[in-house]
């Protein structure tokens, strides 16, 4: 397959005879090992990854010949609503059971990469060799070369809202396996199950759902493409985008296009969160960075998480050791800072303070001294800390700048 990929000697552009692909015994052998290294939560049917692994051999036979035979369905999707990141709105998350994903990555297997032959290049969202980084990188590399004015723009319940009868013909235009096709549509009509009831979406596409990501991408692809053959810089991850623009009037002309090719599409741009910005005086947000001219931080929301998270972990009567509370921190630092290492470096040194200051009062509580009585740092330095182990993200970040040879 990818051979005949890359050498783009399909007949007639179109990928015809795939089913076998996915319920050949390797690839179910792979995608229940994928599946059972994700670890998720069981479905509707409460079957959980342990009890599926117990019994694997006996239900990849089970599912490579309900697959064969056309007899596969599959079950309802159970419903849960988990919190919004920056938000105290919440987002609904389908989880199908254990069999469901497994038969999904196996397509996903198939289809993923005739599609995202397809893709644009500025197109960065779950796909292999590619991430959040490198699309925070192009848009950094468009401003320096003058492209100023964003259109921040918002799709309203994306993953809801995608007209189901188009998305299929978008990969009808590439795949032509009716019983692929048939699987495909299998699981976008999937039932909801919620509140003891069950019922069938008009439009979308689950949200935890494998299939997702692929199906939500191939969308959107056609959006992609024609702001490029117009001559705009787009920068997309899944739902997430924005485009750079060198002027206001350039910028309008994007927002123009994107609100007709959206509204001929049944999407909806978000009307509160849609708007142009001049990135020299007003801020704009991509993927939980803030860029504030020519530099990054942590947006609003992502900073008083990060603040909170801090005060969560070094509550001032905590009754845990030293050594177990800087490891708390260490773990939940690590993981920040591997996604905002890119930030200005000032921002570090503001929590590294923060964390610091309530470790000493931590310790202050406990040796019961009024702190007005002790000089500033007097019995814990800096250097105390980092002796008992505290991650500093000023230090990891001077490090990480010097890995990569530039500030």
């Amino acid at each position: 397959m990818l051979s005949t990929l890359l050498g783009n000697k399909v007949r007639g552009g179109k990928w015809h005879t795939l089913i076998d692909k996915v319920f050949d015994t390797l690839n179910l052998f792979c995608s229940v090992h994928k599946v059972q290294g994700k670890k998720g939560a069981a479905g509707i049917d409460r079957q959980t990854v342990e009890h599926f692994a117990e019994h694997e051999r006996q239900e990849l036979q089970h599912l490579q010949d309900q697959l064969r035979q056309g007899t596969y369905i599959p079950s309802p999707v159970r419903r849960v609503w988990i919190p919004k990141p920056g938000s105290s709105d919440k987002r609904p998350l389908g989880i199908p059971t254990v069999r469901d994903r497994v038969v999904q990555t196996a397509v996903v297997h198939v289809i993923e990469p005739i599609l995202d032959a397809t893709f644009h290049d500025r197109s960065y969202g779950f796909r292999h060799g590619r991430g959040c980084h490198q699309a925070l990188r192009c848009v950094e590399e468009l401003l320096a070369t003058g492209h100023v004015y964003v259109v921040d723009a918002d799709l309203k319940g994306y993953f809801d809202t995608i007209p189901k009868d188009r998305l299929l013909e978008i990969v009808q235009q590439s795949i032509s396996d009716r019983r692929l096709l048939g699987l495909i549509k299998q699981f976008l009509d999937q039932g909801i199950f919620e509140d003891l009831r069950t019922w069938t979406p008009e439009s979308g596409v689950p949200q935890g759902a494998v299939l997702s990501p692929v199906l939500a991408n191939a969308y959107l692809n056609p959006l992609d493409h024609r702001m490029s053959e117009n001559g705009f810089q787009m920068v997309r991850y899944a739902d997430d985008f924005v485009i750079l623009c060198r002027t206001q009037a350039e910028a309008e002309a994007a927002l123009a296009d994107v609100r007709t090719w959206v509204e001929q599409h049944g999407l909806t741009l978000h009307p509160e969160k849609t708007h142009i910005v001049d990135s020299r005086v007003t801020s704009f947000s991509f993927l939980g960075y803030s860029f504030r001219g020519k530099l990054r931080f942590p947006r609003k929301q992502s900073h008083e998480k990060r603040v909170d998270r801090i005060r969560e972990q070094t509550p001032r009567k905590s009754g845990d050791s030293l050594e177990t509370i800087i490891q708390r921190i260490n773990q939940s630092a690590q993981g920040w800072f591997n996604f905002y290492r890119h930030c200005h470096w000032s921002i570090f040194r503001k929590y590294d303070e923060m964390v610091r200051r309530r470790l000493r009062r931590i310790l202050l509580k406990r040796h019961r001294r009024n702190p007005k009585h002790l000089p500033r740092h007097h019995r814990w330095t800096n250097a105390y800390f980092t002796e008992c182990g505290l991650l500093s993200l000023n230090a990891a970040h001077m490090r990480f700048v010097q890995s990569i040879g530039t500030y």
